[in-house]
């Protein structure tokens, strides 16, 4: 059965991590929690004279460095000066040089958001008329590519170092004493300290790269790493570390002084010695201070992320603290259980009062996750219709689904429990099993580890002392004795159903926190909304003296890949010579709104032998993207082209006329 056990777990595992990659690596590559809102002069406009600045506004403050806004020629030279400034709320300017010739000019901005995560773009504009230009404005950012990957890779284990650490070393405190002293319990904690740390080190020397020029030989710039460590991200990830140590001390005394009083037989703090002043003493220190530990390493994400800005931060932090510590004391809790369940020695079962135990403490951890998973949701969300039209609340209806999907496996896994608590076959088992060995005959009875013993002893002497041949008959010992602990685990049916269960519970939880953690990464709905709002009223006011009117048109297209079929529609506001705002909406075959990496619009007045002019929109939200100041120097029959890439090499070029003006 051992054989046949492992590798299902194994596969399992492999199965939801993979998942779980793919839930990481599907995070879209801009999600950027601050968005441009507004420039000046705005994107795609075309100035009568040169400029004195650039200036750019955000829907949120951003942290800006001395290479955060640059400001490129035609011929990709430089031509801003100075640093960028902060004059009023969330605008951010730079001065450019003094008597800037005509053409197009490349803006490029790299500025972290309040947040903690990287915000990229690019626009263009002219002075006179538009010029050829040999900057390109879609190069990667710095949250892209490998060390992009990487970095969210490292958030994510973080997160699950941080709950098989603190939900294991609960469920032990809380649920089952005895685990303190079973070895696998204590190779699970410690390895969730570990990791937690190692991702910790890692996040710090990744962070400067991932906030700059996302570059992997930036990773081991000191300059970076001192910039970094000024910056409140840095301090929440020195502070972790420091908590990390303390955490060190906290396990020393859990699987030390702890684990020398915790009793074999009873599985709780309160049953047999536990009454006794020296121990409840000890138990009640390492609660509280595990739970000041724990809630100081939950700290260090609440400051540093989604809750430390926006709306009612105050309120916002101490909520964020105590969802993760539920989070944790659910998910590791389980963890921990489920490798009690699997490695836990006979001598030291796993009772049906600690299972009973893990459950209204579970129960206690998902109605906190309940009360203040409502009170996150409304403060990133903050409309119904945030759950559908932005990638924030999409990902939070698919982390509802996967919790009830959790409470409803964890149902079944109560009536495991109920079962397991009436049962007494794996006692009788396990009799039976002990009474089966004893009636064999010597010549046919199994080995046993002290008939193997005396076997690897006679081999020896018969080998000469073969080292090899003893380390043969070790393993088989180790083998048959794994091998009997396996077929008494085995032997109760309830139990047998219950890791069943909890398996089930743990391979839902493992995809859980990769959602939780692409969230994090995620810009909350409510920010997208209000940037779409501010993007959409900046760019549909008319220019001075132009009329009113639009003109909407609607081209279906086929790239020729998979996924490559839809409709795009191009919608140009007021449609007259001058300003314009340009919205373009892709949708799929079935009218839902779709996401390609990439929209471009040409205008081409081919009787005047103007253009093509190109325009870049930006991406507003799914499906939707926009671009405001667009220039049409005059009236006439234009034909607008629109090319839609669905792959890195599938794209197509469709077309039709419009009358402006």
């Amino acid at each position: 059965m051992t054989q046949i056990i492992a590798p299902r777990v194994r596969t399992l595992v492999l199965l939801v991590l993979a998942v779980a990659g793919a839930l990481l690596a599907g995070a879209a590559p801009a999600s950027a929690h601050a968005a441009l809102t507004g420039s000046d002069p705005a994107q795609g406009a075309v100035v009568d004279t040169a400029p004195t600045r650039v200036s750019l506004t955000f829907s949120e403050p951003v942290a800006v460095g001395d290479d955060s806004v640059r400001v490129l020629d035609p011929k990709g030279e430089r031509v801003d000066k100075g640093d960028p400034a902060n004059p009023s709320g969330t605008t951010y300017s730079v001065p450019l040089v003094s008597g800037l010739p005509d053409g197009t000019y490349t803006v490029a901005y790299q500025v972290v958001s309040a947040d903690s995560h990287p915000v990229a773009g690019a626009f263009t504009f002219s002075i006179g008329a538009p010029s050829e230009t040999t900057v390109s404005v879609s190069a990667q950012a710095s949250d892209d590519g490998l060390v992009g990957w990487l970095y969210g890779f490292g958030r994510y284990v973080s997160y699950a170092g941080f709950a098989v650490l603190a939900g294991g070393a609960a469920f032990v405190l809380a649920c089952w004493a005895p685990g303190a002293r079973v070895r696998a319990v204590q190779r699970l904690v410690v390895s969730g300290w570990l990791a937690l740390t190692a991702a910790t080190l890692g996040l710090l020397m990744l962070r400067g790269s991932y906030t700059t020029s996302g570059r992997v030989g930036d990773i081991f710039d000191l300059e970076l790493l001192g910039d970094v460590l000024q910056t409140k991200t840095g301090a929440a990830l020195v502070s972790r570390l420091l908590l990390l140590a303390a955490a060190a001390l906290f396990i020393a005394v859990l699987f030390g002084a702890y684990a020398r009083t915790a009793d074999a037989a009873p599985d709780h703090p309160g049953d047999g010695d536990g009454g006794e002043p020296d121990k409840r003493d000890l138990t009640f220190g390492l609660a509280l201070g595990g739970t000041v530990v724990a809630a100081g390493l939950a700290a260090s994400w609440a400051m540093s992320e989604h809750a430390s800005q926006g709306l009612q931060a105050g309120v916002a932090m101490p909520v964020d603290v105590v969802h993760l510590l539920a989070v944790a004391a659910w998910l590791g809790g389980l963890t921990a259980l489920l490798v009690a369940l699997h490695r836990a020695p006979v001598e030291t079962p796993v009772g049906h009062d600690a299972v009973r135990r893990f459950s209204r403490l579970a129960f206690g951890s998902v109605v906190t996750l309940a009360v203040t998973g409502v009170y996150q949701s409304w403060r990133q969300l903050g409309s119904w219709s945030a759950f559908t039209d932005t990638r924030y609340g999409q990902l939070l209806l698919v982390k509802i689904a996967l919790v009830a999907v959790m409470v409803a496996v964890a149902f079944l896994s109560r009536r495991w429990t109920r079962r397991l608590a009436d049962a007494r076959g794996s006692a009788a088992a396990e009799e039976a099993e002990r009474a089966e060995e004893e009636k064999q005959p010597a010549g046919t009875a199994p080995a046993t580890a002290s008939e193997t013993s005396e076997t690897s002893e006679a081999g020896k002497t018969e080998a000469g002392h073969d080292a090899v041949r003893a380390a043969q008959l070790a393993r088989q010992r180790a083998a048959t004795e794994a091998a009997r602990q396996k077929r008494l685990r085995d032997a109760d049916p309830n139990r047998f159903g219950l890791r069943r269960s909890v398996l089930a519970e743990a391979g839902v939880a493992v995809v859980l926190l990769a959602v939780t953690t692409v969230l994090t990464q995620t810009e909350p709905g409510r920010t997208e909304q209000d940037a779409r709002a501010a993007a959409a009223t900046s760019s549909s006011a008319p220019a001075t003296g132009q009329g009113s009117g639009a003109v909407s048109l609607t081209m279906p297209f086929d790239t020729g890949g998979t996924n490559g079929k839809g409709v795009v529609s191009v919608d140009l506001d007021p449609a007259q010579a001058g300003d314009n705002a340009l919205h373009v909406y892709v949708e799929g075959p079935d009218g839902t709104p779709v996401d390609v990496p990439e929209v471009k619009i040409a205008l081409t007045l081919a009787a005047q032998d103007i253009g093509p002019l190109p325009v870049t929109p930006d991406r507003i939200t799914t499906g939707h993207w926009s671009a405001s100041g667009v220039q049409i120097p005059m009236a006439g029959d234009w034909k607008v082209e629109v090319t839609v890439r669905t792959s890195d090499i599938d794209q197509v070029t469709v077309s039709k006329n419009a009358q402006i003006g």
